[in-house]
Formats: structure tokens, sequence, C-alpha cells
């Protein structure tokens, strides 16, 4: 083996040079490329984080938007309700709920004994109440179709509470009593 101070001192043109480049060059990039690479790597951090924000964003537009047009059509059939569904004033609402009660009534083959409406008692605000009351008599298809018409037709009436009687023979017809509420507009407090 050559020691190496004598193998130094044959080369030593050769490997100061070495020797001076490579601390040059290990000194250039503590100086100025391992700056940079941080800075290039901070930055690409920043750009991954300025995108997922960017997503975010989007994402919140989206629902916003999502959030409006659900309200504009949620707004468009309330208007639509109020002007094409819910009756203008009381006797609009109480013709309604007597017309639809009779010819359900008159359809399934019941007997009306008695009908009766009244507004709710001390309203508020532009949508009243109107209670209605009513007793029918027939067998219990037709009481049971009755109800099933009432309950899914187009006018806006709900049924509150349902009694069902028979007299005392069992060939008696079922009495059908029912309370039902249905809604009307009220712009001037009526």
């Amino acid at each position: 083996m050559i020691p190496l101070k004598r193998a130094f001192d044959e080369n030593r043109r050769l490997v100061i040079p070495a020797a001076a480049g490579l601390a040059l060059n290990a000194l250039l990039y503590a100086i100025v490329v391992y700056p940079l690479d941080v800075r290039v790597h901070n930055t690409e951090l920043r750009e991954q984080a300025a995108e997922r924000e960017l997503a975010a964003a989007q994402r919140d537009e989206q629902a916003a938007r999502a959030l409006l047009q659900g309200r504009e059509r949620t707004d468009a059939a309330l208007k639509s309700f109020y002007t094409d569904i819910l009756p203008n004033n009381l006797a609009s609402a109480n013709r309604i709920g007597y017309l639809r009660v009779a010819q359900l009534a008159q359809q399934h083959h019941l007997r009306s004994s008695h009908y009766s409406a009244e507004p709710e008692p001390n309203p508020q605000g532009l949508v009243r109440r109107l209670r209605i009351s009513t007793v029918l008599e027939g067998d219990y298809q037709n009481v049971r179709r009755f109800i099933y018409q009432l309950e899914s037709g187009t006018d806006f009436i709900v049924i509150d509470s349902v009694t069902l009687n028979q007299g005392g023979e069992a060939a008696s017809p079922l009495q059908l009593t029912l309370l039902l509420s249905t809604f009307y507009r009220s712009d001037h407090g009526a």
C-alpha cells in the first residue's frame, strides 16, 4: 500500500484543485443551491395549499348556488301555493270545504246529516284556519274510500279527527264524524 502522505505529495497538483473544487461545490451548495431548493419546496407547498383552498372555495360556491336555487324554487312553490292552492278568503275556503265534502259523500254513497264551519278564533298572520265539522252515514267500505279520497285530493283539507260509531243494530249504517281544517289567505284581517 502506498502511504497516504506520499500519494498526496506525488499528486499534490491534482489533489489540491480537486479538494478546492469539492470545497467550492459544498460552499456553493450551502450558500446558493440549498436555499433555492428550500424556496422551491416552500413554493410548492404554498401552491398545494392554494389549490386546496381554491377547491374548497369552489365547493362552497357550488353549495351557495345550490342553496340559492333551492331557495328560489321554494319561494316559487310557496308563491304558487298561496296563489293557486290556498283560497283567497273565508267564503272561498268554506265553499271549497263544503263542496269537496258534499261531492265525495255523494260519490261514495254517504248521507250527510251535519255540516258546520267556523273560522279559528284569534287568528294571527296571513294564513287563517277554517274548522269544519261534518257527520256522514254509510257502510264501512264507502267510509274508507271517502276518507282516502279526502286525504289524497288536491284540495287543501286536513283531517284533524275521525270518530266512527255504529248504531245499536248490526245492520245500521256507520256514523262518521270528521273534524277537518282548511286554510285561507286573509290579506285584510278578515
